[in-house]
């Protein structure tokens, strides 16, 4: 099957995509996938489109442009995203998929929002890493895709690529979800080690920051906003929470921690930036906050960029997944991966 791709943001992790989209051609096409990209939208950079496809040696051409910082083509005259969503609705395809990697706006989850709902009106099914889609409008945005008969796919929204959703959605069925709590920011918990180790604040964060790991904003990271941002959306789909980052409790992470982090590895704990969300009955509890864990709990052993989620559940009781690892190529893996969820529902 033939999938027309439409990139929506062309940053590191979209870049990194259409990168392994090519390098795993053979497995797709073992799985009857065919991915053609046919247009690249930015918000500095201009965009591309060819119905046609661009080709090996176009796409090549604005990876090289893109790495480089310059533009990969001419803007449009409106909005380049929303100009390529409408070109994409156009084209006679078995599948239009749009894949959505801006930035998070943790405020409005905008423009993701609106470029999801631009797509499912062209008649595109949407694969996104965006948490502000998931974040701040999950309900209303599932329910528009149920009725239009098209998927909206979020695997690298949390934990990068590591199947999640993935996990509990398509082998976990007949199970009931209460609640869960992780670790799930990667630059914060890269920095609690750090000061555990005697090392200063800034010099942590400027290394997540040189690695790409931390986010454009480091205040969504080290302010707990990313975290929220996690586990609203894990909330509104496994809770039906219908909740947003504003409505969890958050704390976030400051220089004045190293103490504490200090203390805590020298008494035999572990200072970490806890997500967790629950419910009990009608009421919902969703919080972000530092915690002092015992040795042996499972997220007390997360060094560096590692992080985890306990998911609590009946009747397989709890559940623990953890990623030794993350980045940017995980997370482009994350968009692979739900383009063959797609294909099988197709």
């Amino acid at each position: 099957m033939r999938f027309h791709i439409a990139l929506v943001g062309f940053g590191n992790v979209a870049r990194r995509f259409a990168r392994l989209l090519d390098e795993s051609r053979d497995a797709l096409q073992a799985l009857d996938i065919d991915p053609v990209i046919v247009g690249i939208a930015t918000r500095r950079h201009g965009a591309v489109f060819n119905a046609a496809g661009l080709g090996t040696s176009a796409l090549n051409e604005c990876l090289r442009l893109a790495d480089a910082g310059h533009a990969v083509g001419p803007a449009f005259s409106e909005p380049a995203a929303g100009e390529l969503i409408r070109q994409l609705g156009k084209l006679d395809s078995e599948a239009r998929v749009m894949i959505e990697t801006t930035t998070l706006n943790v405020q409005s989850g905008e423009p993701a929002i609106s470029h999801v709902r631009a797509a499912f009106a062209a008649g595109a099914h949407v694969i996104t890493a965006n948490k502000g889609p998931v974040a701040l409008a999950y309900r209303a945005l599932a329910d528009e895709a149920a009725r239009r008969g098209l998927s909206f796919l979020f695997e690298g929204a949390v934990m990068d690529g590591i199947p999640v959703f993935n996990l509990v959605r398509e082998t976990m069925p007949a199970t009931t979800i209460h609640g869960f709590r992780g670790v799930i920011n990667s630059t914060t918990n890269h920095i609690l080690c750090a000061l555990e180790r005697g090392e200063d604040y800034n010099a942590a964060l400027k290394r997540m920051q040189d690695e790409g790991i931390a986010e454009a904003d480091p205040s969504l990271d080290v302010d707990g906003w990313d975290a929220a941002a996690k586990v609203a959306a894990m909330a509104n789909v496994w809770l039906d929470a219908n909740i947003t980052p504003r409505d969890v409790v958050r704390e976030g992470l400051t220089p004045q921690c190293q103490s504490r982090a200090v203390a805590a590895r020298t008494s035999g704990r572990r200072l970490k930036l806890v997500g967790a969300a629950s419910r009990r009955g009608t009421t919902l509890a969703a919080t972000v906050g530092l915690e002092e864990l015992p040795g042996d709990d499972p997220l007390a052993t997360l060094d560096d960029q590692a992080n985890a989620i306990e998911i609590h559940s009946t009747p397989l009781g709890r559940i623990v997944i953890t990623q030794r690892d993350g980045g940017m190529e995980k997370t482009a893996y994350a968009l692979l991966t739900d383009l063959v969820t797609m294909r099988r529902r197709l």
